[in-house]
This record gives C-alpha cells, sequence and structure tokens, in this order.
C-alpha cells in the first residue's frame, strides 16, 4: 500500500511487547529518584496516539515505588443551565487531549510535562519536570531541561476552560501530564539519547514516523515495538 514501508533492522532495534519496550528505555526504573534528573531528561517512549501515550505512562508509574498522591479535579460547566444536561459526575469522565485528566496520579520522581504556559519563558507549555514533592497544593517539581536545568519551582492548580464541546466547562487541576511516554506530535523539536517508539496503531500523518525516528542521533538508540506480524507494514 502506498505511504506504508516494512521497518528494517538497520533503523533501530525491534522488539515485540510493551514490556521489553519499557525496560530498554527505562531499566530498574523502581529505583528512581530525584536525584535521576540527568537520566530521566534524555529518554522518552513516543507514540502516535494520546491513548496509548497513557497507558504507557500509567503502566510506568504503577512500578515507581516512590510515594503516591492522588489529586481530583473541579469540574463544572461555565453555563448554568448546562448543569442540568451535563452533570459534573459526566464532566469527571471526559479526558480531551491536551487537559489534565480529572484523577491526576503522581509519584515522587515521576517526570512531567506542563500543558500551559505558567510563567515564560521559565515554564511553558512543553516544559518538562520531575516530581520532587507531593504537596497537598501544590506541586514541587524540578526543572529538566534548557536555561532553568535544575531550578525548583512549585505548580499551582489553575482552571482550564474547554470549548471544544456543544459547550463550555472549566476544569481546576494541575496542568501537567506524566511524560515517561508522549506523542510523536509533542517530542517535535526534542533531542533524546534514548527513544521508544510503540507501532502497535499506525502513524496517521505524513512524516510522523520519520519525526519520531529523528529524536536520537544513532538508530543504536532507538527502540521500535511493532505489531506482532513481523513482516507488518506501517505508516510512513
Amino acid at each position: 500500500m502506498e505511504g506504508r514501508i516494512n521497518i528494517p533492522e538497520s533503523l533501530g532495534n525491534i522488539v515485540g511487547d510493551l514490556i521489553t519496550l519499557t525496560e530498554r528505555i527505562y531499566p530498574n526504573i523502581h529505583q528512581i529518584g530525584i536525584g535521576c534528573s540527568s537520566w530521566l531528561k534524555e529518554r522518552a517512549i513516543l507514540t502516535p496516539t494520546n491513548d496509548s501515550a497513557n497507558n504507557i505512562n500509567n503502566f510506568l508509574l504503577n512500578k515507581l515505588t516512590s510515594k503516591h498522591a492522588k489529586y481530583e479535579s473541579v469540574d463544572s460547566v461555565m453555563e448554568a443551565e448546562d448543569a442540568v444536561h451535563y452533570p459534573v459526575e459526566f464532566l469527571n469522565t471526559l479526558n480531551p487531549p491536551g487537559i489534565p485528566p480529572h484523577v491526576l496520579n503522581l509519584k515522587i520522581g515521576a517526570p512531567i510535562m506542563l500543558l500551559r504556559n505558567l510563567n515564560p519563558p521559565k515554564l511553558c507549555n512543553g516544559t518538562k519536570l520531575q516530581v520532587k514533592i507531593l504537596h497537598n497544593n501544590v506541586i514541587e517539581a524540578t526543572i529538566l531541561t534548557g536555561k532553568y536545568e535544575g531550578e525548583v519551582i512549585f505548580i499551582p492548580r489553575i482552571p482550564l476552560i474547554l470549548s471544544d464541546y456543544h459547550f463550555e466547562f472549566k476544569r481546576i487541576q494541575y496542568p501537567i501530564t506524566v511524560c515517561s511516554a508522549m506523542t510523536i506530535n509533542k517530542a517535535q523539536g526534542q533531542t533524546l539519547k534514548m527513544a521508544g517508539i510503540d507501532l502497535r496503531n499506525d502513524c496517521f500523518s505524513h512524516g510522523q514516523f520519520y519525526v519520531a525516528c529523528s529524536r536520537v542521533s544513532s538508530p543504536d538508540n532507538l527502540i521500535i515495538l511493532q505489531a506482532e506480524k513481523k513482516n507488518e507494514k506501517h505508516c510512513l
């Protein structure tokens, strides 16, 4: 089929299951601590879809043995008349791209990424950090990359307003997501020492696979999880 290729073995290291992929990119992740920032910032697993990234992040978060905290958002519709049609319980189930979930699970040491500009140029959408301390009303984190690398900052809950539906709703939550795995689109512009690519779901836009592969400088540092069929072709 036009626009689809077999993955040559020379392009990277091919693996056949998620456990192997995660162990190659994040070996001994259960031992990760807040002193591992330089190791953590140089690696990520890339995937075409948000759902896949979320599943991998949850899988890796469960492997951490550090302190865990669960933060629930406060959700509400913007117009009072919509409250009858869209109760809070329904709003809690919504998980649109670019918005943190109603239930945000975090552990100390986990890598996270900002989803909003908080204090440019220091704290921008896409800034990578590592959780340092989980307070009741604020997240203390260390910046992993860029000019402000190593600086400790505090992330508050903020109101996030979404208009992608037939109604507007507001979610008050920490504007972050765990980023052990992220979408290929979110990884654009990043340089990694070690990258994994999850191709169990096809890339869906032109050049997406190239973007993923070019995050690393050597195929030796690229681990590719492909579908079960060895001769499976993938979208470019």
